[in-house]
Formats: structure tokens, sequence, C-alpha cells
């Protein structure tokens, strides 16, 4: 059997057994809400259930990375992500709990009750038990366009499962828009659209959590990719640039995060020079699309803009993954060894905030002297995840997809990153950063470490000057 029809079959048995493994031990309505992985070795089918999860992660993850720099064509990767992500449709809800949460909020909005305001407790949701404690008297943390589509998906159902099959079609929608658009916006930045495409859709996250949690980041990431392709295809186009502002505003108005990158696709709109002129005269239809967009979602779904405060609610839960958090725990940990008690993670979390603004401003003014503005915006989407309070693993498929159509093709860390991540959530949700406090958090700690001596010394190798270049010898051609 040759490499890519082994890794195609690879992969779908890789996801076969997660789906086996989700019917087992997934995020199922009547399973109990706090778990570890003790308890779920000892519970009904333990042992199978996390065998089929390392094996099922493992062949999935293996076969993605096998073809990274070999797709064989864009029919090719299409056919193999359809198979892949197949029985994940059929699944039960994996990996997380946040499917129940989109039913109870907008079972919240249907019955008049803005869930930026009460949590959803306040209804009381029919489906109540079915949420994590620690989510029922926040707010919702979800921009108002997808808080309308979560309570019209109740009003149309009245079924907690029906539901939950919606918002599966949903998340399968966002990744057949990403299919279609991502092809037009590798093709811009001079990538190959088919490994675009492999790189974007057939890793596991997207598998695993995407589409078999399901999440909302798969329709909010289709809808952004859909506006960078428009902005991308139509430089200096003011009607056209305008739809891709509303595109952009769309994808804000699922997640706020999708917002960063709108100033970048501001920059990549400007046909020709980037000057202030041009800027004005090409960015302003994104701009104003994006957030006009965002202000009349809003206001037409009768809501506020409570869900800025929502954003970080996220932060009750604290795991190694999030690098503020990881610094923080270790802070601590190293209090503890002097007898000292200190809760760091206010600060940590508090600096990362400020220092991602401005490391934002910073990327876009690096971004106007660069001819990849889009790069840039991939860049900025995975300082967002970095520097957040709390990072999910199915957060890196924001950066994955935009790098995936716009970096170059030498460059490979993200691909890492999602690798790993991969493998940190059990079927039913249990996020092992939990339990791995340490060594999790010093490691963490001591690779952002690492990473920031290697990109200063990188910044100080770009901005030194060419040697003088020496006299050829005589005799010699120069």
């Amino acid at each position: 059997m040759d490499q890519p029809r082994l890794t195609r079959w690879t992969g779908l048995a890789g996801s076969l057994l997660l789906a086996l493994a989700a019917w087992l031990g997934g995020a199922l309505r009547d399973s109990p809400l706090r778990t570890n992985p003790v308890k779920i070795w000892q519970g009904p089918n333990g042992p199978l259930v996390i065998v089929l999860w390392l094996v099922g992660t493992a062949l999935l993850a293996w076969a993605w990375w096998r073809l990274r720099d070999a797709v064989p064509s864009t029919r090719w990767a299409l056919l193999t992500i359809g198979l892949w992500l197949l029985p994940m449709l059929l699944a039960a809800p994996f990996g997380s709990r946040d499917v129940y949460a989109y039913a109870c909020q907008g079972a919240s909005y249907g019955a008049g009750i803005s869930p930026y305001e009460q949590g959803v407790s306040a209804l009381p949701c029919p489906w109540l038990d079915t949420i994590s404690y620690i989510w029922r008297d926040t707010p919702a943390p979800y921009g108002p366009l997808f808080v309308v589509i979560a309570g019209a998906v109740v009003k149309a159902t009245g079924s907690l499962t029906a539901a939950i099959v919606l918002f599966r079609v949903m998340a399968l929608a966002g990744v057949v828009l990403t299919a279609y658009a991502l092809p037009v916006l590798a093709r811009r930045c001079g990538v190959p659209p088919q490994r675009a495409l492999w790189l974007a859709l057939a890793c596991p996250l997207v598998v695993m959590h995407v589409v078999g949690g399901p999440h909302n980041d798969g329709l909010m990431v289709g809808v952004l990719v859909a506006g960078l392709a428009v902005v991308a295809s139509r430089p200096g186009r003011r009607w056209a640039l305008l739809g891709g502002g509303v595109l952009l505003g769309l994808a804000c108005a699922i997640k706020m995060t999708a917002v960063v990158v709108v100033p970048f696709a501001a920059l990549a709109a400007v046909a020709g020079p980037v000057t202030l002129r041009s800027l004005i005269r090409d960015g302003w239809p994104v701009v104003v699309g994006a957030v006009g967009t965002v202000v009349g979602v809003t206001y037409a779904a009768g809501l506020d803009f409570g869900w800025v405060g929502g954003l970080s609610e996220g932060g009750v839960a604290i795991a190694w993954t999030s690098p503020p958090t990881a610094v923080g725990q270790t802070v601590g940990m190293v209090a503890r060894l002097f007898g000292a008690h200190i809760d760091a993670l206010p600060v940590t979390r508090g600096i990362a905030v400020v220092l991602l603004a401005v490391l934002l401003v910073l990327l876009w003014f690096r971004a106007l002297r660069r001819p990849d503005p889009l790069h840039q915006a991939g860049i900025a989407l995975v300082l967002t995840v970095v520097l957040s309070p709390v990072v999910h693993p199915w957060y890196w498929v924001w950066p994955l997809t935009v790098l995936a159509a716009t970096a170059p093709v030498r460059q490979r860390w993200y691909l890492v990153v999602a690798l790993v991540a991969s493998f940190l959530i059990l079927p039913d949700g249990t996020g092992l950063a939990r339990y791995t406090k340490m060594p999790g958090a010093p490691l963490m700690t001591a690779l952002l470490i690492w990473v920031v001596v290697r990109l200063v010394r990188s910044a100080r190798a770009d901005r030194r000057p060419d040697p003088t270049p020496t006299e050829p010898a005589a005799g010699r051609p120069a």
C-alpha cells in the first residue's frame, strides 16, 4: 500500500476508535461532572476508554503529521478529511461539555433573559445538570450572533439531543466554509492549497474538538477565513472589501477573539504601497464593515455589550496550558519552598493582558513594513492564545488555520504545538493539565523563557548591519 493510502486509512481507523471512546466514556449527558484520570480508569469501561482514546489520537496524529509536506492533491485532501470527520459526526459529544452550555444559553435567550447579565442557572435551564458547576453562574463569553443562533436552535428543537445535532451541523458547516475559502487565501499568499487544507482541517484538533466537541470555533474560523479570502483577493475594490469586513464582523460576533485580525486585514486590503492615504482609502471599508456588523448584530439581537465582561470569566479555569497561568503557578511553587504563600495568578495574568495589547500594536506596525500582513494576522492569533488566562486545545485551531494558508512552508513550529495539544483532553472533557501542575507549570515556564530568549536573539541579529564585503583577491573574478 502506498504512503497516501496508508495514511488515509490509518487516520480513519484513529477517528473510528475516538468515536467509540466517545460513546463509551465521552461527555455524555448522564456522565459524572467531576472526574479525574483515576476515576475514569476505575469506572465502567475505564481502561478500554483510555486505550481507545490514546491509540486513536496517536493514529490520527501520526497520519496528519506524515503527509504534512506530501499531500497528493486538493481533491485527495478533501476526500480524506471528509472520511476522518464522518465517525465523529455520529459520536457522542467528545472532549468537552461546552455544547450543553450552548443549549442552556440559548434557552435563556429564548426565555427573554440576557445570558450576559445572568448565568444559565437563572432560568433555570432544563438541562442545567449537564453543565459544569463553574459555568452555571457566569455570563456567556460568546458574541451576540452565536447567542441568537443558540436561541434559534433551542427554539426549533426543544430537545437537547436535537440541539446537539444542530450545533454539530453548524460546526461542520464552518469546516466546509473553511475548505471552500482557504484555497483562495492560500493561493494569494503563495502556499499550495492542498497543503493548507491538510494542515488546517486534517488536524486532530478539528476532528476531535471542532466537530467531535462540537465547538463554535469551527463556525467562527470558517467565517473568518472567508472574510480574509475576500479581502486578499480583492485589494482596492471598495464594495468587495466592505463585504469582507462584514464577514469578519460576523466572525467577531460569534467569538470576539477574531477582532485581532481586523487591523491586519485592513493592511491586506491596500492596493499598492501602504501609505496613510491608501490605508484610509482601502482599509476603511474593512474596518467599517466589521465594526458596523458587530454593533448592528448586537442591537438587532436586543442585547448589549455585556459579552465583553464575559470574556474574562474563562479565567476561573486554572491550567498550565496557559503560559501566564503556568508562570503564576511556578512563582507560587517557588514561594512555598521558602515558606511563603503567594497567589501570583492575578498578577501574571494581568501582565499578560497588558503585554498582549502592546505586542499586537507593535506587530501591526511591523506589518506595515512587510508584504505579508495576513501572516502577521496569524501571529496575532498565536499571541492571543498564548497570553490568554486559559488555553483550551481547540483554541489553537484559530492560528493554525490562518498560518496554514499564510506561513512559509519551512515553518512547522505551530504544527508541533497542535500535535501536543491533541493529547491533553480525555473523551469526557477531563483536562490532563489540571492534574499535572507539577511538572507541567515549571516546564511551560522554562519553555516560555527559552522562546523569549530565542526571539530576542533573533531580533538583535536582524538589526545587525551586514558585514563589510572583503575585496576580491587579485587575479580572481569578483
